[in-house]
């Protein structure tokens, strides 16, 4: 047991939880605080939505979170909103009289999760006011699921929620007093539960020397699920999310190529300016990656450790040709990506290692990237194909060309018979038919329950064929085109 201290609600808490328990659990078995619900427990239907931010921030602002997946320690001296704490008495939030106006409920089992994916963009609105494009809608509310009430009236209640008058309670930047925190106080016992919060780099690396069982989590959105799905106990834990260094984005070089290191703990929504202005597909491809609540937590370092092959970043990262700094107590030591992978669900991580930084190589400015995501549901959804195509077209000519597909594989992998096959190739149709020929004898595909091996194999060939479609008519669509591909 560690003991937590937090904010609920504008209100100073304290708690003694295990190392394996969420946000939602804490809430209503713990606290007895029951107005969020659990739905799906794998992060996917957001009934369990909350906010949370950190009082300490120059500019403190909440950003909503899968509460059945978050580890409850991650509360540590942060504000946690639910929908009990909205209402000043007698007066509703503006999120919350907006959706009774506009009949945004039947059952009410989703709704606490709802109203709380509208607060958090109505408290961003009133900070930053910016218009309510059906983009942006789509992607605040992309992670509530609801059955029953259908999604128009929902729609009306977000924008009608800013009409409403409303002053923002005393509560709401309300912060901790300053206490010393009772947590991790002690030396642990090998096979004693603990969840450490290292906030440098430095004691991070030798909590893992120390602990090379434990499991390292930041934004748990697939760690998690071992727990709430497979019931496997995390008893032991070291938490990256506090550690100040794993946060940053600089701009740097490394073997004289320009780009940018950005911090393993960077979160899919911190990263989100960075790709909107350099690398416009990758951002793209963020509408299509989880949520809001799961880009909110979840971090470009774990999805890369994690080394699914079905993972949303890697394959991109290949084709950009990214690097990976990996950290322990006695230094640093940089790899490429492409050769971090080694088998499935394997890296080369040494069990005292942990990544540290990503370097993301900027784009020559003739160069072009393409990403296309394939799933059964276009929001929320976990790949079934991706695939990723970085290329330069000089006078007709394809150079410096690198694909790397994620699904196709026991690791997300480059397909560098297929590259050789169209580096220094015409734009023809010759060419392309001769590397989807290569591509087709590269690859030997997964086969489960979200596509088969025949289904991945046509759908990579065809993915090559959409390529060359985009090439040879560049203004015309391709594909029925939506905002997320």
């Amino acid at each position: 047991m560690a003991t937590i201290e937090f904010l609920l609600n504008g209100t100073p808490k304290q708690c003694d939880v295990s190392p394996d328990t969420s946000i939602l659990t804490l809430l209503r078995e713990h606290l007895g605080v029951t107005g969020t619900k659990e739905g799906c427990a794998s992060g996917d239907c957001g009934a369990c939505t909350v906010a949370i931010s950190n009082p300490s921030d120059a500019q403190p602002h909440f950003e909503s979170a899968n509460a059945c997946i978050t580890p409850a320690h991650q509360l540590q001296r942060q504000h946690l909103v639910t929908i009990e704490g909205l209402a000043s008495g007698a007066q509703l939030h503006p999120a919350q009289q907006a959706m009774i106006d506009a009949h945004g409920s039947q059952c009410g089992f989703c709704t606490p999760g709802i109203v709380m994916s509208l607060f958090t963009l109505h408290t961003e609105q009133q900070k930053c006011p910016t218009p309510l494009t059906p983009e942006r809608l789509e992607a605040s509310l992309g992670g509530n699921l609801c059955r029953c009430t259908g999604y128009r009236p929902i729609r009306d209640a977000a924008l009608n929620m800013l009409q409403t008058p409303w002053e923002s309670p005393q509560w709401l930047d309300a912060a901790l007093p300053d206490t010393a925190s009772p947590a991790n106080a002690h030396e642990i016992a090998p096979n004693e539960a603990f969840f450490a919060q290292p906030t440098t780099l430095t004691a991070l690396t030798k909590a893992r020397r120390c602990y090379p069982n434990a499991r390292l989590v930041a934004g748990a959105t697939d760690l998690w699920l071992e727990n709430t799905q497979r019931l496997a106990v995390l008893d032991q834990l070291i938490d990256v999310s506090h550690v100040d260094e794993l946060h940053h984005i600089e701009e740097d070089s490394l073997h004289g190529q320009s780009g940018w290191w950005v911090g393993a703990g960077v979160t899919y929504t911190q990263l989100e300016p960075l790709l909107n202005s350099h690398f416009p597909a990758f951002a793209h491809l963020l509408h299509r990656l989880g949520s809001q609540q799961v880009r909110n937590r979840g971090t470009l370092g774990g999805n890369i450790a994690n080394a699914s092959p079905i993972g949303d970043t890697p394959p991109v990262l290949l084709a950009l040709n990214a690097w990976l700094e990996l950290a322990n107590h006695d230094g640093t030591r940089q790899v490429p990506l492409d050769t971090f992978f080694t088998d499935y669900k394997r890296t080369l991580l040494a069990a005292d290692e942990v990544i540290s930084r990503i370097f993301i190589p900027k784009m020559d400015s003739t160069a072009s990237l393409r990403v296309w995501k394939l799933s059964k549901r276009r929001e929320d959804d976990i790949s079934a194909v991706l695939g990723a195509f970085c290329y330069r077209l000089e006078e007709g000519v394809l150079h410096d060309v690198r694909i790397a597909f994620g699904g196709m594989a026991a690791t997300p992998k480059r397909a560098l018979k297929t590259e050789a096959a169209l580096e220094g190739q015409p734009l023809t149709k010759a060419s392309f038919q001769s590397a989807q020929q290569v591509l087709s004898d590269e690859f030997q595909p997964m086969d489960d329950v979200r596509g088969s091996q025949h289904y991945r194999h046509q759908a990579a060939l065809n993915l090559l064929e959409r390529l060359y479609l985009t090439l040879s008519a560049p203004n015309q669509e391709v594909m029925l085109h939506a905002y997320a591909h």
